[in-house]
């Protein structure tokens, strides 16, 4: 599988994306002939692209020139143009996506309906052009998936057709929402809008970068100079590791020594209830050498807030300790199999198309053990034996 992974380190943008991918492979005049595809004025618009440097690193310069004052589109406009092109399915939807985000941090910042959201600074001819054009070359890399970095939140003002307004911009703020970001950039606008949609909507996971074969990777320049660090943004693309995959969890810790274990089990089963991946108890010798148990919880970022307080709520610890951690685990899933049992529910190990082991579920050789009158294990032995070669 063929993925890509976006190092913001200095930030992103609609001009940088489309820089970064043309060096990694896509020609300029096939990414030309495709967005001639949208029904624009082609005199409305040209395009250049060339080498740079940013403080001694060579880039990939993406410039569209408009050649002509250009409206300031609505939200219905731009899907309308994008609609009505005759490019790819997949290409559609990729740029649909993306000005779908930015109108709703629009339509949230503005407070008003989608349809209402009048785009000012990515309404143009430039915007339309780089957000198309980055899902063009997507498309034309054969990306099948899209991983980014954290991001820079820069700061100080810039001048909008609103007036003078904080970086990060409103709408970049608001597209923010959820995604992993960071203050060690100085002063500049890092994140514009156009790029904070482009990660927002495409990146399946932000973070470290995921277990790949890098094949090639490409530097993307920004407009701008900063005095701090190279304004690139570093495309990495490679094939996805097929053994492994990752992603990142949460990790909720606690110790407990004046409860009645009855409750523990309780607490473990809502848990389980409200998402949590794993729930583990462990012995301890706790202070003034009293037994006690050490909860761990493993969840997922986004339910990081609701396991925690329901472990505060359903013991009596009156705190506890949390922090981010990543999985390396391989591919599985749960499939039915038929067996002389009838349909039976296993796990699948997987590496890549090549089925490793299948493990039969606990509670369907529970079910098939009480109902038949049989020992659990070999009802495990049974499954094992008739769905290992399926």
């Amino acid at each position: 599988m063929k993925i890509v992974y976006f190092d913001c380190f200095a930030g992103i943008s609609g001009d940088m994306t489309v820089g970064a991918l043309l060096e990694l492979g896509v020609p300029l005049g096939t990414l030309q002939s495709e967005l001639a595809r949208l029904p624009l004025p082609r005199s409305s618009y040209t395009l250049a692209a060339g080498k740079t440097m940013r403080q001694g690193i060579a880039a990939t310069s993406f410039r569209v020139h408009v050649e002509e004052h250009q409206p300031h589109r609505h939200y219905h406009d731009i899907a309308g143009i994008i609609e009505r092109s005759s490019l790819t399915a997949r290409v559609k939807e990729k740029a649909q996506q993306i000005f779908f985000r930015l109108a709703e941090a629009e339509a949230k910042v503005h407070g008003v309906e989608i349809g209402q959201v009048h785009f000012h600074e990515v309404g143009g001819v430039d915007s339309i052009v780089d957000i198309v054009g980055t899902a063009i070359c997507l498309e034309h890399l054969g990306i099948e998936e899209i991983y980014a970095s954290p991001l820079p939140l820069g700061s100080g003002y810039i001048e909008t057709a609103h007036g003078k307004l904080p970086v990060p911009a409103p709408a970049t703020a608001e597209l923010l929402r959820g995604i992993p970001v960071h203050g060690e950039l100085g002063n500049g606008e890092r994140v514009t809008p156009t790029g904070a949609a482009i990660v927002a909507a495409l990146a399946r996971e932000f973070g470290k970068v995921p277990a790949m074969n890098v094949t090639s990777v490409g530097c993307g320049a920004g407009a701008r100079d900063f005095p701090d660090i190279p304004n690139l943004l570093r495309v990495v693309m490679g094939e996805k590791s097929a053994i492994v995959l990752r992603d990142a969890i949460e990790v909720i810790e606690t110790h407990i020594d004046d409860l009645n274990p009855e409750i523990l089990g309780y607490l473990m089963e809502r848990l389980f209830t409200l998402g949590a991946l794993d729930v583990a108890f462990s012995p301890l010798q706790m202070k003034k050498n009293r037994p006690g148990v050490k909860l761990t919880v493993l969840a997922t970022p986004e339910l990081l807030q609701i396991l925690a307080q329901q472990v505060l709520l359903e013991t009596s610890a009156t705190g506890l300790r949390y922090y981010h951690a990543e999985r390396l685990k391989l591919e599985r899933a749960i499939e039915s199999r038929e067996t002389s049992f009838g349909a039976v529910k296993v796990k699948v190990i997987r590496d890549g198309g090549k089925t490793l082991r299948v493990a039969p579920e606990f509670e369907e050789c529970r079910r098939i053990a009480l109902t038949k009158g049989m020992p659990l294990l070999e009802v495990y032995k049974i499954i094992e034996r008739e769905t290992a070669d399926q």
